[in-house]
């Protein structure tokens, strides 16, 4: 609450000082105008015009001249502030020369622009930070919790784990927590980007971020507020620009170098000639254009904001990316190696054919979730799902696991088998292949061959789309890892169109393949994370699937896909090389235009007002177009 305090008084102030700057424009403008209509129609001193004119310098520049007065104290001498308030002071100074014009109204437009220039830039950069405030919806405001048989509103950072807090309809989900009493549908399209609500029931984890639609939740926390969902990506948002892209660092260490050449060529103008030729003024003119055409700050200003925007406009679409460096290497993947289980299928296994031998379906059926009515593995689970009306008079015993081949048990005094082809041949049963993909369970009723049930993963809906996605952005190998046995793997792989699989792999497996693709250029792995930490963390990109409550993935991975659409990654890739083109495309029109009109001042043909446009024009344009990585 505190910090959204803060953040919205910040936000005021930047307001009030836009406000403030846009004011002090207007009054200068109209000052500007009076006096050069004066000037036009009396016939002063060049002192009397000076007073006149630094009037409405003085209204628009001083905030300038404070700047870089602070600047030269704590030895920053070569800001923008500077460079303008010495080519403008300069041009104001050039009037006083023998044989020179006066450059009174030059000057004071210089100072003109340069602030229009930066109240420009401050909207579009408020812009853009208002864009990545939709995250901050995400953020709570109160809890309500359950103390002493009271409901009292506190601060989410009061509430302890364990907890009972009681969420309304409309309401934030303050923590994370798991339901207690209550069923709703929980809208989560500002953690996940997706607008399909989510239902949950007594008993369902429930996370943080989202917004309660229906019913009343009585909720026990089970983390306290700085670790909840909202807290760590809004944490991961506001940091992602820390994390400098390869651009940026380089614009940051080419301002630093540019600037000091280019003010020693200004002087170098300004003087060399001067001493040849004796034109004093013209040539200190042609300097002070060189200084004002050579700021930065097009460069400084909208290659962040471009990286800034990508990384804003992919958190709208539930795509986190941890930094701008970032962007660099989601633009030139070449090679994506995905998990089978959870993000390329479902990771829910059902049964999709029964073949009985000697029973009915409904009977085999019965029997083998009977037996398996005890386990909590997903292929029992897929058993108890397709037979949900266990509960009749039989009497189920004698329950058996034998690892790696199943379970036996004796059900109304018969002795069912059920599991894999080493457990038939234990009890002695004639088991027979199946001709379906999948995992096959077999069932023996008193040593004799009954049938066998035919289980699999789904396939998610978007897996086969999303891979040709990829390939189309330019992708060259897609690769499957996976632990399960090579016959599923290969229909998988023949049903989705990877390039190569590999089954059969251990966690430590899947490393050794990663490393062994590292050479062929840049690659992303793409796991859902549970397991796939050391994985996510050895790919140049680790890319984390249907991150909502998997802590692990959001601390391992590089990129954060809320959601489970494997689609979501050729739309990552598609939004890292349009914010990189943009980039590229400032950097190119900015230093382009800069030095044109560098050359024309040498040459004398460009004015003050040229040099104005060379600058402060140029950085609004590359604003305006930096602004387009938002939307993505």
């Amino acid at each position: 609450m505190e910090e959204k305090h803060i953040h919205e008084h910040h936000h005021h102030h930047e307001e009030e000082e836009g406000q403030g700057r846009l004011t002090k424009i207007l009054a200068a403008t109209v000052l500007l105008i009076g006096a050069v209509i004066i000037e036009k129609y009396t016939d002063w001193a060049t002192w009397q015009y000076l007073l006149l004119f630094l009037v409405p310098y003085l209204v628009v520049g001083w905030d300038t001249l404070k700047e870089a007065a602070e600047g030269l104290l704590h030895g920053e001498a070569l800001s923008e502030d500077f460079l303008m308030s010495v080519a403008t002071l300069g041009a104001l100074g050039i009037g006083f020369m023998p044989g020179a014009e006066t450059q009174f109204p030059e000057a004071v437009f210089v100072m003109l622009f340069f602030q229009l220039g930066e109240w420009f830039e401050e909207k579009a950069e408020g812009n853009s930070r208002k864009s990545i405030a939709h995250l901050m919806d995400i953020r709570p405001d109160a809890a309500h919790v359950e103390r002493d048989g009271n409901l009292v509103t506190v601060k989410p950072e009061e509430v302890t784990p364990g907890e009972v807090i009681v969420i309304q309809p409309g309401e934030k989900v303050p923590m994370d927590g798991v339901v207690l009493d209550g069923h709703s549908s929980l809208d989560t399209v500002a953690l996940t980007g997706e607008s399909m609500p989510r239902s949950v029931h007594e008993g369902d984890e429930i996370l943080s971020g989202c917004v309660n639609k229906s019913g009343v939740l009585r909720v026990r926390t089970t983390k306290v507020f700085g670790e909840s969902t909202a807290a760590k990506i809004l944490d991961l948002v506001e940091n992602a620009a820390e994390n400098k892209s390869r651009s940026e660092s380089f614009i940051t260490r080419f301002a630093k170098v540019y600037t000091p050449i280019v003010v020693v060529l200004a002087v170098l103008v300004a003087i060399v000639p001067s001493l040849i030729t004796g034109e004093w003024a013209t040539w200190i003119y042609r300097g002070l254009l060189f200084l004002v055409v050579s700021c930065p700050c097009a460069l400084v200003i909208s290659v962040p904001l471009t990286f800034f925007g990508g990384l804003g406009g992919a958190s709208k679409k539930g795509i986190l990316i941890k930094g701008s460096n970032l962007m660099d290497r989601l633009s030139k993947l070449q090679t994506v190696v995905f998990d089978k289980t959870g993000t390329l299928t479902e990771g829910v296994f059902e049964v999709t054919a029964v073949h009985p031998q000697e029973l009915d379906q409904q009977e085999l059926l019965h029997l083998a979730a009977h037996v398996e009515r005890h386990s909590t593995h997903p292929i029992a689970m897929a058993l108890l799902n397709a037979y949900p009306d266990e509960k009749d008079s039989c009497t189920v015993a004698d329950i058996q696991e034998t690892a790696g081949q199943g379970i036996i048990g004796t059900i109304n005094g018969r002795k069912v088998a059920v599991g894999n082809s080493k457990l038939m041949e234990t009890v002695g049963a004639a088991w027979r292949p199946c001709h379906h993909e999948g995992t096959i369970i077999h069932v023996a009723v008193d040593g004799v061959y009954a049938g066998h049930v035919v289980i699999s993963d789904r396939i998610k809906a978007d897996a086969a789309p999303a891979l040709a996605e990829l390939k189309a952005t330019g992708v060259q190998r897609t690769v499957m890892l996976t632990g399960d046995q090579e016959s599923v793997a290969a229909a998988v792989a023949k049903q989705l169109g990877v390039d190569e699989f590999h089954a059969g792999l251990l966690p430590a497996q899947k490393v050794e393949q990663v490393e062994r693709l590292l050479s062929a250029g840049t690659l992303a792995f793409v796991g859902d994370g549970i397991n796939d930490a050391p994985v996510l963390t050895r790919a140049d990109v680790g890319i984390a699937m249907g991150a909502l409550g998997s802590d692990a993935a959001i601390e391992a991975a590089d990129v954060v896909l809320m959601d489970d659409k494997p689609s979501k990654i050729a739309a990552a890739v598609r939004i890292a090389r349009r914010t990189i083109a943009i980039a590229k495309e400032n950097i190119a029109f900015a230093i382009g235009i800069k030095v044109l009109v560098l050359l024309l001042a040498v040459l004398g043909l460009a004015t003050m007002w040229m040099a104005v446009f060379a600058d402060v024009g140029v950085t609004v344009l590359a604003v305006l177009n930096a602004m387009r990585a938002l939307r993505a």
